[in-house]
């Protein structure tokens, strides 16, 4: 009903249960999906790698519980872009989808800091780092620091060229060249990967 009222947004299915929301997928190869992370018959996990596989375009967003913990760990590896609680606020679940929707990732802070909190304890599945201890990542200039720092927020580029008071091009420059060095394939992963890391912390 919420994303109905956005003249922006064409609502083209709801389904109750994971695998529908496959069906659905391959029938309307979506622009972007909003899953539950535990949903009937094929769970959160499993349908994002399969909607990834049959229409790699989808942008998907997970509404998760606190406690997901590990789980969310293992839909980032699949190939979720960002994720919220599922008691998101309304406005905030629409900013979320067009952040997403513009390419960019979408953390909300309140569930990062608990699935860095499951992945510090007994050794959760997480994204895997591909450097070693042998081989660390290049180093990061400070330029580039601050931007992985902001990029562990719900901040977009444009906010996070407005906070550095440099362009959304530049931003986007920087973005892909700290992908690059760290070797991670998004933005989830590399907040992620950093945080695991121990190259920034939660604000």
């Amino acid at each position: 009903m919420v994303l109905r009222l956005e003249p922006d947004f064409e609502l083209v299915g709801s389904v109750a249960n994971g695998a529908d929301a496959i069906r659905l997928a391959r029938e309307c190869r979506p622009d972007l999906a909003v899953l539950d992370l535990k949903m009937p018959r094929v769970d959160g996990i499993a349908a994002t790698r399969e909607i990834k596989r049959i229409s790699p375009q989808t942008r998907i967003i997970l509404l998760t519980g606190i406690d997901a913990g590990s789980e969310i760990a293992h839909a980032v590896e699949a190939g979720a872009d960002g994720y919220v609680l599922k008691e998101v606020e309304p406005q905030e679940l629409i900013h979320a989808i067009r952040t997403i929707a513009a390419g960019e990732a979408y953390l909300q802070p309140a569930v990062t800091k608990q699935l860095l909190t499951q992945l510090r304890g007994a050794g959760a599945p997480h994204p895997a780092p591909p450097h070693t201890a042998a081989a660390p990542p290049p180093p990061l200039t400070p330029r580039e620091m601050e931007i992985l720092q902001l990029m562990a927020t719900s901040a977009t580029n444009r906010e996070i060229a407005e906070q550095l008071v440099i362009s959304e091009e530049t931003v986007r420059k920087h973005t892909k060249n700290i992908l690059a060095k760290l070797d991670q394939p998004n933005r989830t992963q590399a907040v992620l990967y950093a945080l695991r890391q121990g190259l920034i912390q939660l604000t």
